[in-house]
């Protein structure tokens, strides 16, 4: 019987280990003034295996997608992509000037120390999707977050 509930609790735990292949840390949104109807999130993500963030969602807003700042024509221009690769062991940076997720049709104003709820949709490899959900603080809009030393900008 004890062996029995060993071996339970150690698969529990084995599970547990395997559904934590994806982390997220340091997530937040920036704060909007009143009637502003978008704004960003910004998080440093990390996957044990490869893998690719694939969707976000979030209760704060209508719509939310992935979207990166690239140069085109020495023009900085922001644009939706369908994914984001998370390479095995690396962190990635969703930061401002970079890969980012951007939050639309606003329900409310957020407000500097509020917390939004995000999730995060992550395909692994056998294209099998799991879901990731973060509190994210909201800081001042003029809040900048340092680079992480060492992560991964895409």
């Amino acid at each position: 019987m004890i062996r029995s509930l060993s071996v339970l609790l150690a698969t529990g735990l084995l599970s547990t280990a395997a559904l934590a292949q994806v982390t997220v840390t340091d997530p937040w949104v920036r704060a909007t003034v009143p009637n502003q109807k978008a704004s960003g999130a910004f998080m440093r993500v990390q996957s044990a295996q490869a893998a690719r963030l694939v969707g976000v969602s979030t209760p704060a807003a209508g719509r939310a997608e992935l979207h990166e700042m690239a140069m085109e024509n020495n023009t900085m221009r922001m644009r939706h992509v369908d994914g984001i690769d998370l390479p095995a062991g690396k962190p990635v940076n969703l930061a401002s000037g970079g890969h980012h997720v951007m939050l639309f049709d606003l329900k409310r104003q957020l407000k500097d120390g509020e917390t939004v709820p995000v999730t995060l949709v992550v395909e692994d490899g056998a294209k099998k999707r799991s879901s990731v959900t973060v509190e994210a603080q909201v800081r001042p809009l003029t809040h900048v977050a340092p680079q992480a030393p060492g992560a991964h900008q895409h």
